[in-house]
């Protein structure tokens, strides 16, 4: 809600204050007649017995209406200015903001929650940036509702001062029928107890040229004792209704009282809580992702602390143990020193078995010597072909 309009609302809050302590009247029920009457009352009745001309059927008809002109003024006036009225019911407005609010659905701010298919397939903003977005939507509408009411409470304040005024004049109203239904019963009275009996008396003692002239007269004075007879009627019936409209008026009055209050308590108490609590919403979301921030740092650093001390303890490991570790391991001094000897037991061995093949070769050598000597020995002992033999 703006300033102008917390402001505008916290002056109407004197006007309303005022028109809330106003008390009606409440309506007579006795109609006073014109024997019983003192004073400025006898006389109010018998100005209005004046305006009465039996001869004129018009006077009759028209008896009492002018009691009735400036109720009709104040009447056609609140009839104008509520067509003029372009603003709907103040209860939309109550309604639209409380639509509003609960529209504004907090649940929209769980960073946990998993995205819907759509949310992913779109790549909607994140949830808070969302929740930002519709909570200046809202503040907007809110402002724009408020300016609403408070036009609202002004067309109400406006309304309950017009039906003080219909409420006074209709009571005038009442009052004057009062007096009018006073003035025609007596007229009536003074008819049937003074003018037709004198009028009757006339027709008896005329002549028989006049006697038919004075019995129509009778006639037509008897009819406008009827009419005036059936106005003073209508009279009592209009002066039930109105009766009846006075506490009509009351309670429309009491109704636009009521939610003019409301309305102000809502501009001045309700709506900024609205926006305290809206505002509230948005400083804890604010608050929940910076702890969400802090922890996911705090499990950074517990994470890098704990795997540098796993690290620490891998390579203090291989380090020690290649700290410890002597020049050459001594089962590959070992295995060298085996292979060593295995290599000079076999290059013995192979040195005698060389021996060993020398001298049995030797040996072959000489014996194939002594066979090839004593074969050419024998071949030159043997004769000839062509020597004779002895």
């Amino acid at each position: 809600m703006t300033q102008t309009t917390r402001e505008q609302a916290a002056r109407t809050l004197t006007q309303i204050e005022e028109v809330t302590a106003v008390v009606l009247p409440e309506p007579g029920t006795e109609i006073v007649a014109l024997e019983a009457a003192t004073g400025d009352r006898q006389d109010a009745i018998r100005s209005r017995m004046a305006e009465l001309d039996m001869a004129n059927t018009q006077s009759i008809i028209s008896f009492g209406s002018k009691a009735q002109a400036e109720l009709q003024v104040i009447s056609q006036e609140m009839l104008a200015d509520v067509k003029n009225k372009d603003a709907g019911p103040a209860g939309d407005s109550l309604r639209r903001i409380v639509t509003t609010i609960r529209g504004f659905s907090s649940s929209e701010l769980d960073m946990r929650r998993d995205r819907s298919w759509w949310e992913k397939l779109t790549g909607r903003a994140a949830p808070f940036a969302n929740f930002v977005a519709r909570y200046e939507t809202v503040q907007e509408q809110i402002d724009k509702i408020t300016e609403e009411l408070l036009r609202h409470e002004h067309t109400l304040l406006k309304d309950i001062r017009a039906l003080d005024m219909l409420y006074e004049k209709t009571l005038n109203f009442y009052d004057e029928l009062a007096l009018y239904i006073a003035a025609g019963q007596a007229k009536l009275d003074d008819l049937d107890a003074t003018t037709i009996p004198a009028k009757i008396a006339e027709v008896s003692g005329a002549s028989e040229d006049d006697q038919v002239k004075k019995a129509q007269e009778l006639r037509d004075l008897r009819a406008a004792r009827d009419d005036l007879e059936r106005r003073v009627h209508d009279l009592k019936l209009t002066r039930q209704v109105t009766m009846q409209s006075l506490p009509s008026i009351r309670l429309v009055q009491e109704n636009d009282k009521s939610l003019v209050t409301k309305i102000n308590s809502t501009l001045m108490n309700t709506v900024p809580l609205w926006e305290t609590q809206l505002a509230q919403a948005v400083t804890i979301q604010r608050s929940r992702e910076a702890a969400e921030a802090v922890r996911g740092a705090n499990d950074l650093t517990n994470e890098l602390l704990t795997k540098n001390a796993e690290n620490l303890r891998e390579t203090n490991r291989v380090v020690r143990e290649e700290m410890e570790r002597g020049v050459f391991d001594i089962a590959s001094v070992k295995q060298a020193n085996e292979q060593l000897i295995a290599t000079i037991n076999d290059s013995l061995a192979i040195a005698d078995e060389g021996k060993a093949r020398r001298a049995a070769a030797e040996a072959e050598l000489q014996k194939m010597e002594a066979e090839l000597r004593d074969t050419l020995a024998s071949a030159s002992a043997r004769p000839s072909a062509s020597q004779p033999q002895g």
